[in-house]
């Protein structure tokens, strides 16, 4: 009994100790805190700060080469727009780069196929090598496409593997008394961990309404800078939601459940898909070798025993 009571008095001594302590330096880490924050801060502006830097620096450096093959009218409204917007290439700096990207690789492709033949000799008809050269300026020229469309694919994938989540996070804002604008701020913000693009797109929504667009026009941009038809499904429930005064949270719990039936019916097509993609490796791939292996032991003994028999060589 005496230990039991020295163990309590000594415990709420040391507790005591750290209370005041603790009470006493409330200010310096609430300073330390704050300082940590403005830290933080300091650097993503400095990260962002230096991105842009970075695409001001190429892109002065393309320039020059970006006007051989940049639209020289209606660039505002080309297809390349659009293509660059679903790519979530939104600064002024990037048509720069890929125009003069193409550039340059269509002009360094040949170039490193002519230096290679110089290098190892080589020798052969003026008209391959011309058909050559051109095959090569036509790749060069078309690798950037390639790159960009391969970007626009994986984010708009990206889009709509995470919406369903995105709906399901607005439809609980929403019945816990959040409109529908701050429902979607909040869902941006939690959405960024999932997923990056989807909550970048949220915030601009969120930013389109606060510089005094009206929520049409906001969604309608939504839905145009994704190309996602998920999206636009989206974005059409919540207009018609809108303007035919029906419960929000009852059609975006419908719509989250009908993107995810159609999540689960687009990876049992990709599932089915399966056996034909791996039809071509098994004939071309797998089975020679197969056949290598279980034949090779019998052709062996053909060649070495059958045939000298049936020619009558011993």
């Amino acid at each position: 009994m005496q230990t039991f009571i020295l163990a309590i008095v000594f415990l709420s001594t040391v507790g005591l100790v750290l209370g005041i302590g603790l009470w006493l330096t409330r200010d310096q880490a609430l300073g330390r805190r704050l300082e940590d924050l403005k830290d933080h801060a300091t650097s993503l502006d400095n990260t962002v700060q230096a991105g842009e830097e970075w695409r001001a620096k190429v892109a002065k450096i393309a320039a020059p080469m970006a006007w051989l093959s940049i639209p020289k009218e209606g660039w505002e409204s080309s297809n390349f727009r659009v293509r660059f917007m679903h790519a979530g290439l939104r600064g002024p700096g990037w048509p720069v780069i890929f125009f003069g990207l193409k550039t340059f690789l269509t002009l360094a492709v040949p170039g490193l196929y002519l230096a290679y033949r110089g290098m190892v000799g080589a020798t052969s008809a003026t008209q391959f090598t011309v058909a050559t050269l051109l095959l090569l300026a036509g790749l060069g020229y078309y690798l950037p496409n390639l790159a960009l469309m391969l970007r626009i694919h994986g984010r708009q994938r990206e889009l709509q593997e995470a919406l369903p989540d995105a709906v399901d996070l607005m439809r609980v804002c929403v019945e816990a008394g959040l409109g529908l604008d701050a429902a979607m701020n909040r869902a941006g913000e939690e959405m960024d961990l999932r997923s990056h693009a989807l909550g970048d797109e949220l915030r601009l929504v969120a930013l389109d309404l606060r510089v005094g667009s009206t929520r049409e026009r906001a969604l309608q941009n939504f839905a145009l800078r994704t190309g996602v038809d998920d999206v636009a499904t989206f974005v059409t429930i919540l207009l018609q939601s809108e303007h035919f005064g029906t419960n929000v949270a009852e059609s975006l719990r419908i719509l989250s459940d009908t993107m995810r039936v159609q999540r689960q019916v687009r990876a049992e097509e990709r599932a089915a898909k399966i056996p034909l993609k791996l039809l071509f490796p098994l004939i071309f791939l797998i089975f020679p070798s197969l056949f290598v292996v279980l034949m090779g032991p019998a052709v062996i003994s053909i060649y070495r025993v059958l045939l000298p028999t049936m020619t009558g060589v011993h």
